[in-house]
């Protein structure tokens, strides 16, 4: 098992499958939102443990189209974790149990602020990977 939580406490989850992929994107929306690593869940393997109603989405204006969860009370950035899709991101700093999986890619890096040094050896997309 692998748990997560918000920073307060008050979201705590679990999941039964250690995540398929992890990456970050670089994009202005993901670092604002706090949730620029994530890691690919099933949906099926996330456990609610606690404060499953404290969780809110924000949903972009369109063209954007992907909603971002939050803990309503702290504003811990949860990724996509009430999403109705059968595998989702979640955000990777949510996540408290150490596991295994390393970035495997990088995307969005002509948005990457200059300050940033990408230091590893993962395959980098100038926008989202095909």
């Amino acid at each position: 098992m692998i748990h997560g939580s918000c920073l307060c406490g008050a979201v705590k989850f679990q999941l039964t499958s250690e995540p398929s992929v992890m990456g970050t994107c670089h994009c202005s929306r993901c670092r604002k939102a706090g949730a620029s690593t994530v890691v690919f869940v099933k949906k099926d393997d996330v456990v609610w443990l606690d404060g499953k109603d404290r969780v809110v989405t924000y949903q972009p204006e369109p063209p954007y189209k992907y909603g971002r969860c939050f803990c309503d009370t702290c504003g811990t950035s949860l990724g996509e974790i009430l999403a109705d899709a059968d595998s989702f991101p979640i955000a990777a700093n949510a996540l408290d149990t150490p596991f295994d999986l390393k970035v495997q890619f990088h995307e969005s890096v002509s948005e990457k602020p200059h300050w940033y040094e990408i230091c590893d050896d993962a395959p980098q997309s100038s926008g989202h990977p095909s």
